[in-house]
């Protein structure tokens, strides 16, 4: 049975779960949602997640929500991508959606997609302190480490990856993070990587 991911390209949480999926060699197929004209706030996708948010991942009667638990679904599942150290793993997830992504997005949501005379700019030059000291948590964590937890690439890899790659700027800079930067090249070394935008339908060009 070919599971579906309700996701957008723009979206680093839906990448976490996505990318996960694609390197497990998970059968899934992207369903896209409209998430800037506002179809995750829509009846119909609430009805499907009470959240009204991106991802969700559905699998004949299986529902869920909230990227790592679906990461780790897949792990599970699979087999794949589960560190020897669960508990090592499943802080580091609990990291990222604190520290990690759960910051990180949101100043790139405010730093790139919201109309420039609307920007709080404050509120960015706060939320940026926070980001960059997250990173450099994470930048001292893997110094002389491959990945995260362990010796072999874990979800935790995948979580903390997740706004990484994308383009749009928000303050973290890979020249910056050598240790980051040497990470996420061990990530996209993997096979069957693919950028967000190659994996997931929509990115900003589409909207121009």
């Amino acid at each position: 049975m070919t599971a579906k991911l309700y996701c957008f390209g723009e979206s680093g949480n839906a990448y976490k779960a996505a990318l996960t999926m694609e390197l497990a060699g998970y059968d899934w197929q992207p369903h896209y949602v409209d998430f800037f004209n506002g179809e995750s706030r829509s009846p119909e996708f609430r009805a499907l997640n009470e959240m009204g948010e991106a991802p969700v991942f559905v699998e004949g009667d299986l529902t869920l929500t909230q990227s790592s638990l679906i990461q780790l679904h897949i792990a599970e599942k699979t087999g794949k991508f589960l560190a020897d150290d669960r508990n090592e793993m499943m802080r580091w997830l609990f990291w990222d959606a604190q520290k990690g992504s759960g910051q990180q997005g949101s100043l790139r949501f405010l730093m790139n997609f919201l109309p420039e005379d609307k920007r709080p700019t404050e509120a960015i030059k706060w939320l940026k302190g926070r980001v960059l000291a997250a990173l450099a948590t994470l930048e001292t964590h893997i110094e002389g480490r491959d990945w995260i937890v362990g010796n072999t690439p874990s979800i935790a890899d995948f979580a903390c990856c997740g706004y990484l790659y994308y383009p749009e700027p928000f303050g973290f800079e890979r020249k910056d993070f050598p240790n980051i930067d040497r990470w996420l090249d061990s990530i996209s070394a993997l096979p069957g990587w693919k950028h967000p935008y190659d994996l997931m339908p929509g990115n900003p060009s589409d909207r121009a």
